[in-house]
């Protein structure tokens, strides 16, 4: 395996940052987790567009313009020979001294790393996740914004540690006004009376790249949807649900909160989406090797 660092490529085993970069001792810096299918790398303009958007939000400046970030991601596809696989890039803030002051980082530190990756058994897919509400809240935009993809991920790990505990297959969270937002990873769909939902940016959630790819193939396909402020009763009613994301995919849920779903199997709506997911992530993306 070759991995990326600051322009040069490197064995896992000599794959090392300083451990004074801020990325490690704070959490401060920003990341993406991009997708490989077929040769291709799925939507990366967007999760280029979205990791320049998290590093502004955060005032941190990336030392690659978002071509040259693009080009440096497919390259360490072409030197791990990936065809289809998961792609982790990293900006952090650097190096830096004991103190949290930004200002003492002169140089952020990039990182890629292109591996596979299987987030959930393959029978989860056919057979549907259990997943449970958490009281780990959702932090609010006047906090710290969901939309900021960070590598301060502590929030969602307490929320998969309490998933973990109550033996979910993982965490739903809410917001301070107990609307639904997002699990640990992953944007919630819920679909019911005909209509597709799923709650809004505005409820605290990151804006998932599937997520806006799902509500576009539902429009596509003649479908309902609308985004909108959801409470656990409305999941608990849903005649189906599924969660996305870029390691998820599409993953169906057939009970929430010890609740069944449906008749506790994946929905109609869901496989048909899981289904046209999977097509366009076959016939689309930025070709690997030219």
């Amino acid at each position: 395996m070759k991995i990326y660092i600051n322009g040069l490529f490197y064995s896992k085993e000599d794959a090392k940052i300083s451990v004074f970069d801020h990325g490690l001792l704070y959490g401060d810096g920003v990341f993406e987790g991009i997708r490989a299918y077929n040769k291709r790398v799925f939507l990366l303009d967007r999760h280029i567009e979205r990791l320049f958007y998290s590093a502004k939000a955060i005032n941190l400046s990336i030392p690659l313009s978002p071509e040259e970030f693009s080009e440096a991601i497919l390259e360490t596809c072409r030197q791990n020979a990936i065809d289809n696989g998961y792609i982790r890039a990293v900006v952090t803030r650097g190096v830096g001294d004991l103190g949290l002051n930004p200002l003492h980082c002169h140089k952020p530190t990039v990182f890629i790393i292109a591996d596979k990756i299987s987030l959930y058994n393959p029978k989860t897919y056919q057979e549907g996740l259990k997943i449970r509400t958490v009281s780990t809240r959702i932090p609010s935009h006047s906090s710290i914004s969901p939309a900021i993809k960070s590598l301060n991920y502590l929030n969602k790990i307490l929320a998969k540690i309490e998933a973990n505990l109550s033996g979910a297959d993982e965490g739903l969270m809410l917001n301070q006004f107990d609307q639904i937002t997002e699990c640990t990873s992953e944007n919630i769909f819920i679909f019911k009376n005909g209509t597709l939902m799923t709650p809004p940016l505005s409820a605290g959630l990151l804006p998932g790249i599937t997520r806006e790819t799902v509500l576009r193939l539902s429009k596509e396909l003649g479908l309902k949807t609308e985004e909108k402020d959801l409470i656990l009763y409305d999941i608990w009613t849903s005649e189906e649900v599924f969660i996305t994301g870029t390691g998820a995919e599409i993953a169906p849920v057939v009970e929430v909160d010890g609740r069944p779903i449906g008749k506790r199997i994946p929905g109609k709506t869901t496989l048909l989406l899981m289904e046209k997911f999977r097509e366009l992530t076959q016939s689309c993306g930025v070709e690997i090797y030219g």
